[in-house]
């Protein structure tokens, strides 16, 4: 049953005609609702990956991981597959230090230091960063369209003749400019 049957009931009851700008008027409705919780959550994932390069809402996570002793930088760069790699900073006896953590060449112990989100937050950024990788990527690519769709169907909001479209026209373009000139800076 298409999302813009629920609205026949109302359509029989004042005897008006299904017209494409109803159409489109019923359908943005009802998406719109079923999707306030999806843009609630891509709003606030995207707010987040702002600040992904700062420790903004992390907290620091202590992982020990038992590696083989006398690791060079290339072999412990492997073991750990620490994003930005391991670079020995200093060396002090047999311990290692890089960025990310610490290494003991003779006992082979590695302790790594990593900032991470929230549980909740951290599986949202993911949701948002989905690759075809992902199970979830077919909800973007879902959320993508629907979003071109309320762009389209915005413009059947209005009789094309009133000052309100020519306005809401003028705001569009203004829109559009605004983004030209932010990817260009």
């Amino acid at each position: 049953m298409p999302i813009f049957a629920l609205a026949i009931p109302t359509l029989k009851k004042y005897r008006m005609k299904m017209t494409t700008s109803l159409r489109m008027r019923i359908i943005h409705r009802y998406l719109g609702f079923f999707l306030a919780g999806i843009m609630a959550m891509y709003s606030i994932s995207g707010i987040i990956l702002i600040y992904r390069n700062t420790d903004f809402l992390k907290s620091e996570r202590i992982t020990e991981k038992q590696l083989k002793p006398n690791l060079n930088t290339a072999e412990l760069d492997g073991a750990l597959k620490i994003k930005g790699g391991v670079k020995p900073q200093k060396t002090e006896g047999d311990i290692v230090y890089f960025k990310q953590g610490e290494y003991n060449a003779a006992t082979g112990m590695a302790t790594i230091k990593k900032m991470e989100l929230p549980i909740v937050l951290d599986k949202m950024v993911h949701l948002h960063k989905a690759t075809t990788n992902s199970p979830v990527y077919f909800l973007n690519i879902f959320f993508g369209l629907s979003l071109l769709f309320f762009v389209i169907s915005s413009f059947w909001m209005f009789m094309p003749k009133t000052t309100v479209f020519k306005k809401g026209l003028y705001f569009s373009l203004g829109g559009m400019v605004l983004t030209f000139i932010l990817l260009f800076l």
